[in-house]
């Protein structure tokens, strides 16, 4: 959940090292910084708070170094101090280092340790790390060391660490925690994230677990924990310049909801067969064979992709008839599960990082289940892990709140549901006109981003609010748990996702004039019954804001606020109604003058457990 950044290299090493921990912001941290080495020896720089203008001492020690590496923290153990920032050092300042994950047999060693004579100076499960590679060095080999303590260490890592006795050269090693290499003309860089390297080169290495790497100025070495040499897979990284900066926009997030038509397109491109009333999802390596056999399918996710998982489920059951479960990741991996035989397990993720995920994911591997991924980072922890899949193609996602992976999510979900239902008895007819409506929702996103006054008007009656209500019906019962979570994530208003239905069984109680609800009525499915819920709600002196589909004018009269969508399918009307919640959420967090794209106690990729 915290960002690394590792430069080697003669081009102003403070600014660099500064420059790079930048783009990992989005991450989310509470503390920073950076340890430099040079002709003097290491520098330690820390502070807590948001990354600062350096002072002259870290420019001074910048100015006569070979590289370094630097460090965002997002508190795991012990609180956002100075003490407890990244990167660590040893009592005898010969090794830093800056570190992703969880230790879990850091009070075992650090009482090891003590017992040796390390004085700690925080609580971090990080600092046990440089002080067990000091305990193991003999004076001539730091990479041996580091090693060593690594075959010591139970849990997840990504980390870099520098040595006063070995300069110009990061070490690194990964397990758990995703970590990536790069080099260019003069100088070579690490990062925990690819956005972090894209302004150096575009070619890539992925460290996979339990590999660990020297790198230099002017090449690197990889083995494994067995001291193995391994051959690094360069591959091209799918981010740009243009992708990672916020443009012309005022927030990243609002940069994101904004290139969701794109995003969208491309979450299609080359994969609809028009001719044929399906789509090509072959990276899924399932053939017509495969699918028939599925008796039953899980879906995985957390947050933002549970929500995509339960629009996904009604997909599938809708369009191929498989029973399909969704499962909170972090549940299923701990709970005494027992899968049926021919299930297909699907796990969902933005970074393809997520840890629960991730272990989720393996533990189906490990009960016999087939595996396919659905994430957005070509390289990614749970793309190697199920080894086949679907990439969402929408372009790194900076701001910390999930929109456009979120679409994109559901449309890559509604090509694997067309594909299952077609090789299961769907007729062509019907796959042509679902064909037809995914093509159209490009241009739809289009006409609902081109005018927003309506709702950045309802964004900002919501933010005078302390609490929201968000209800929908069938489609819409996620997407009322993601408009909430939107909300929840960026203007710290207290919201909930129901379903429609389930109001009169407790949660009308909450419902009074200082109750915004906002309902969603667009599906002509469940159209009259949810105006039926619209007049409960009304009856009872609620705020009434209606997302609903152009047509719906009887809405107006009951509804103090309306925001109409463009017709389509019922099965994809969450994927045009997220744009108005996402804006609204957006307008409501402005309103309050919170900080949009990097909210409070939140990071982007949660990589621990």
């Amino acid at each position: 959940m915290c960002g690394i950044f590792g430069y080697v290299g003669k081009v102003d090493v403070g600014q660099t090292l500064v420059t790079g921990i930048r783009r990992l912001e989005y991450r989310g941290y509470d503390s920073w910084g950076v340890a430099i080495g040079g002709d003097d020896g290491l520098t330690l720089f820390r502070r807590v708070g948001r990354v600062s203008q350096v002072d002259e001492p870290f420019k001074l020690a910048a100015a006569k170094s070979w590289g370094g590496i630097a460090h965002t923290r997002w508190a795991t153990h012990g609180e956002p101090a100075e003490r407890n920032a990244h990167p660590h050092m040893d009592g005898a300042a010969r090794f830093a280092i800056v570190h992703n994950g969880i230790i879990e047999n850091h009070a075992v060693l650090r009482d090891r340790l003590r017992a040796q004579g390390c004085v700690f100076q925080g609580e971090t499960d990080s600092e046990v790390i440089v002080h067990l590679i000091a305990s193991l060095y003999d004076g001539r080999d730091p990479r041996a060391a580091f090693v060593g303590a690594l075959r010591l260490l139970r849990g997840a890592y990504a980390v870099a660490m520098i040595c006063a006795d070995a300069p110009g050269t990061i070490f690194i090693a990964r397990d758990s925690s995703p970590i990536v290499i790069g080099r260019a003309d003069g100088c070579a860089v690490v990062a925990s994230d690819p956005c972090a390297i894209v302004p150096f080169t575009r070619d890539g290495i992925y460290l996979a677990d339990g590999e660990v790497c020297a790198l230099r100025e002017d090449g690197y070495r990889i083995w494994n924990l067995k001291d193995e040499p391994v051959e690094g897979v360069v591959q091209k990284l799918a981010y740009d310049l243009e992708s990672v900066e916020r443009g012309t926009f005022k927030h990243f997030m609002l940069k994101e909801i904004y290139e969701q038509p794109r995003t969208i397109r491309d979450a299609m491109r080359g994969r609809l067969a028009r001719g044929s009333g399906t789509t090509r999802v072959d990276g899924l390596g399932l053939t017509e064979a495969d699918i028939r056999r599925i008796r039953s399918i899980r879906i995985l996710g957390c947050g933002t992709s549970w929500h995509a998982g339960l629009v996904g489920r009604y997909l599938i059951e809708e369009m191929a008839r498989i029973p399909t479960v969704v499962e909170y990741a972090a549940e299923f991996r701990y709970a005494a599960r027992v899968l049926e035989p021919d299930t297909l397990v699907i796990a969902l993720s933005q970074s393809g990082e997520t840890a629960d995920t991730l272990g989720a994911l393996r533990e189906a591997k490990r009960l016999g289940a087939t595996v396919v991924g659905l994430c957005n980072v070509v390289g990614s922890g749970i793309a190697r892990e199920c080894g086949r899949g679907l990439y969402l193609r929408s372009g790194p996602e900076i701001g910390v709140a999930s929109t456009k992976a979120f679409t994109s999510q559901l449309v890559v979900l509604a090509l694997l549901a067309l594909h299952f239902g077609r090789v299961r008895g769907m007729s062509l007819a019907d796959g042509v006109r679902f064909l037809d409506a995914l093509e159209a929702l490009p241009d739809q996103a289009e006409q609902i981003l081109g005018n927003t006054d309506a709702i950045a008007e309802m964004g900002r009656l919501v933010a005078g609010h302390r609490n929201a209500l968000y209800v929908g019906r069938l489609y819409e019962y996620p997407l009322a748990l993601e408009g909430a979570l939107k909300l929840k994530e960026i203007s710290y208003i207290h919201a909930e996702g129901l379903p429609a239905a389930e109001l009169k069984h407790g949660p009308i109680a909450l419902v009074d004039k200082d109750m915004p609800v906002v309902t969603l009525a667009a599906q002509t499915g469940a159209f009259e019954k949810m105006k039926s819920n619209i007049e409960e709600i009304r009856a009872r002196g609620g705020r009434i804001l209606a997302v609903c589909r152009e047509g719906s004018e009887d809405l107006r009269s009951m509804a103090e606020r309306v925001i109409c969508i463009p017709p389509t399918l019922d099965p994809f009307v969450p994927i045009l109604g997220a744009l108005p919640l996402q804006l609204m959420a957006y307008y409501a967090a402005v309103e309050r003058g919170c900080d949009v794209d990097r909210p409070r106690n939140l990071a982007k990729s949660v990589t621990v457990e």
